[in-house]
């Protein structure tokens, strides 16, 4: 259980929605019981001829990623929609690099009316489709006008290495291992792909013997010893982290952990330090700077982080952001703001007890608005 409470100097509502979601969303990166190869099965199923003969090609739009030069990493890519400069649609790659922009409820995102059925290629027609990796540069694909029947397969975007990179998501201590440190660290790849993370964490383990500098093996290991969810883990993200401090990807995992156990200033200054190495960001990662902020009192940069990655999650990803960023308006007074996004929290929010705390909330902020006036 988290330990730290928030005390509201408004006392306007009570927080364990807030808190709930928030534990929710830390369990899901500290040890959800998930392994590797089950953590990134988007487009798994989205083949042609499976779709076409389902009648349904027109609700899909498929892609892949390829990394110009070498292989792609392990951790799923993000790929963004965005339509007139505003993100519409999120997704992840699968271990092998496709994608999928599959037919969504409107009442689950930004698009449109509640409750109506939606089909990619009429909402995204015109809209760019790129990747996102830290270190590369992506090219994109305008989403061009297509008929029902159409083959859904949009095409491949290309990453390319990003010169004067400040950090990246591949390390450049891959580059330098040993011969047989590299022979270990494919085989775990190869043996995480077949689905069988006892061996993979072996192979690893062999890899950072080989050579303990080897910043992307202890950063596999870790999610492997998270997936299980071994103590191990931590140790395994903070030697990966040590061992090349440019290499993003360690801290979205060091961070959840930080969080957990009330460190609130380690969380704003880890998550300061990736956005500095990636200042685009994720909504993970931007929500916890927003979190980390508030709880160390600098609620201007708080909030500002917390608006940054509702923005960039339209498919609220993130769960727990628009909360915050609720209760930040709250605090501020500002009930009619708060109220605006606990609503839209019902939106997205599945049947719950976190959706019932949302909507005592509501209730007790309608109030409140009333009483404003």
């Amino acid at each position: 259980m988290l330990e730290a409470e928030v005390k509201m100097k408004t006392k306007l509502f009570c927080l364990t929605a807030f808190f709930l979601l928030f534990q929710v969303a830390v369990t899901a990166q500290t040890g959800s019981g998930k392994t590797p190869e089950t953590s990134t099965d988007v487009g798994k199923s989205a083949k042609w001829d499976t779709l076409s003969h389902q009648g349904r090609s027109g609700d899909y739009l498929l892609g892949k990623v390829e990394v110009t030069g070498g292989a792609l990493p392990w951790d799923a890519i993000p790929i963004t929609v965005t339509c007139d400069g505003k993100v519409r649609y999120t997704a992840n790659t699968d271990p092998k690099g496709g994608f999928e922009i599959a037919m969504v409820e409107k009442s689950t995102h930004t698009l449109g009316t509640e409750g109506a059925r939606s089909k990619p290629a009429d909402e995204f027609i015109g809209c760019a489709v790129e990747a996102a990796l830290p270190g590369f540069t992506s090219s994109v694909i305008t989403i061009p006008n297509r008929d029902l029947l159409d083959n859904p397969d949009i095409g491949t975007i290309k990453l390319s290495r990003e010169e004067g990179a400040t950090g990246a998501a591949v390390s450049t201590t891959t580059a330098t291992a040993p011969k047989d440190a590299m022979k270990a660290f494919d085989k775990a790849r190869a043996d995480w792909l077949e689905q069988k993370p006892d061996r993979a964490q072996k192979d690893l383990e062999k890899a950072v013997q080989v050579y303990p500098q080897f910043a992307e093996a202890w950063y596999q290991l870790g999610k492997i010893q998270e997936a299980a969810k071994s103590q191990d883990a931590q140790n395994s993200f903070a030697k990966a982290a040590a061992a090349d401090p440019k290499f993003i990807p360690p801290y979205e995992r060091i961070v959840p952990f930080a969080a957990l156990a009330g460190k609130w200033q380690e969380v704003a200054d880890d998550t300061a330090h990736e956005l500095e190495l990636n200042p685009r960001g994720t909504p993970q990662i931007w929500y916890y700077n927003a979190l980390g902020n508030y709880k160390v009192n600098k609620k201007d940069v708080a909030e500002a982080s917390a608006t940054k990655a509702l923005a960039m999650d339209p498919l609220h990803t993130q769960p727990a952001t628009e909360q915050l960023l609720a209760v930040m308006l709250a605090d501020k007074r500002d009930f009619a703001g708060a109220l605006a996004h606990l609503r839209n929290c019902l939106t997205y929010l599945p049947a719950g007890p976190n959706a019932d705390i949302v909507k005592q909330q509501v209730e007790q902020l309608e109030k409140l608005v009333v009483a404003s006036k």
